[in-house]
């Protein structure tokens, strides 16, 4: 369900960009939208992690220089079937991860210092077993593809103000004005619907991975309230990356809403608990 969720809210947001392609000049200008959305998708495909870990000044890690972290996220890569991820460490005192690459095999996963230091090591391998289900369900990848096309959409929506659009359009130059303003707020929505919807998805996949669901729904309730009293200046500095962390690494949101890039906490926590106590039913009739 959550892939057929991606997938449509993948295809509404290339609808909105070629949309905003055709206001600005007709079929022509679809199709060169087109074009250049799949020119930024290809970069964006190659070059996605490099651009992250380096916009957040990661640091790589091995077993010499971080051998506990590196240790588990290496158990838990050989659990889940995948390559071992190239590992980061990113200096914040907010306690955070994320993960970025194109596939499995060009992967890495970075958490901050914040992050190693205030856990148990079953709380970070909770964590890290979510990041590693991120890669296993290559939703790296499609946060990447999504973030490139509304940061298309914007960019398309910001040319279509300034040179009118195509006034031969449905609705004439009202109807241009009124796309190009609410296109990036509609892409902006779908850009965090599939981010919900891939952290639901992770949750349940590193649970699976790490063995033990509640691992993560302790560390979501520690990492919540400290992430709220902690600025990541990283994030704050770009924004755009806030739907790659575990945890909203901008504020902590108390709902979900139509304007969270994460589902709430405590719905997170629940859905876990559930899944807590349906895999102790299956290990006591097995």
């Amino acid at each position: 369900m959550n892939t057929v969720k991606t997938f449509m809210l993948l295809a509404a947001l290339t609808a909105l960009f070629m949309g905003i392609g055709y206001l600005i000049g007709g079929a022509g200008g679809a199709a060169i939208a087109f074009v250049v959305a799949a020119g930024m998708n290809f970069f964006a495909y190659w070059n996605s992690d490099k651009i992250v870990l380096r916009m957040y000044k990661a640091r790589r890690v091995d077993e010499t220089t971080a051998p506990n972290y590196y240790r588990i996220v290496a158990r838990l890569a050989q659990n889940a079937g995948i390559p071992m991820p190239a590992t980061y460490i990113v200096d914040s005192p907010q306690p955070n991860a994320f993960a970025t690459g194109r596939d499995p095999e060009h992967a890495a996963v970075a958490a901050t210092s914040g992050l190693i230091e205030m856990l148990t090591p079953e709380e970070l391998a909770g964590v890290m077993a979510h990041e590693l289900a991120h890669i296993k369900n290559r939703d790296t990848l499609t946060m990447t593809v999504t973030a490139t096309i509304a940061g298309a959409i914007s960019m398309l929506a910001n040319f279509a103000l300034f040179f009118g659009g195509n006034r031969n359009a449905p609705g004439g130059f009202i109807g241009v004005l009124a796309l190009a303003i609410l296109a990036p707020m509609a892409a902006a929505l779908v850009q965090m619907a599939i981010s919900r919807t891939r952290e639901y998805g992770a949750d349940r996949g590193g649970a699976e991975i790490s063995g033990n669901p509640l691992w993560l729904a302790s560390a979501l309730e520690r990492i919540e309230g400290a992430a709220r009293r902690t600025r990541n200046a990283g994030a704050e500095s770009n924004p755009a990356t806030a739907h790659m962390f575990i945890i909203n690494p901008l504020n902590g949101e108390g709902r979900d809403n139509l304007f969270s890039t994460h589902p709430a906490t405590g719905n997170r926590v629940a859905e876990l608990r559930k899944l807590a106590q349906a895999m102790a039913a299956g290990r006591a009739q097995g």
